[in-house]
């Protein structure tokens, strides 16, 4: 098998993905699963109560490793489009 076609497959972690993959991710699983991915993930970000994400594509295992305060840092680095 050729090495530049091989693709490793296994759980995402926080520690391999930027805060806005984390996000992106969060809010594909639960829309995926038919919740309102905004409300739930403003639930989760005000409260810290991690049922409110979807354990659907290990979402709520990713997201719990990461700072909530880093998460309204990022998100609103991204709405102010700022680095």
């Amino acid at each position: 098998m050729d090495d530049k076609n091989t693709k490793l497959y296994g759980q995402e972690t926080a520690e391999h993905n930027t805060k806005q993959d984390i996000i992106n991710l969060v809010y594909v699983a639960l829309s995926e699963r038919g919740y309102n991915a905004i409300d739930q993930m403003v639930g989760y970000i005000l409260s810290g109560d991690p049922s409110y994400i979807t354990s659907h594509r290990n979402a709520r295992n990713i997201i719990t490793r990461v700072d909530r305060d880093d998460l309204i840092e990022e998100l609103l680095r991204n709405y102010l489009g700022k680095k």
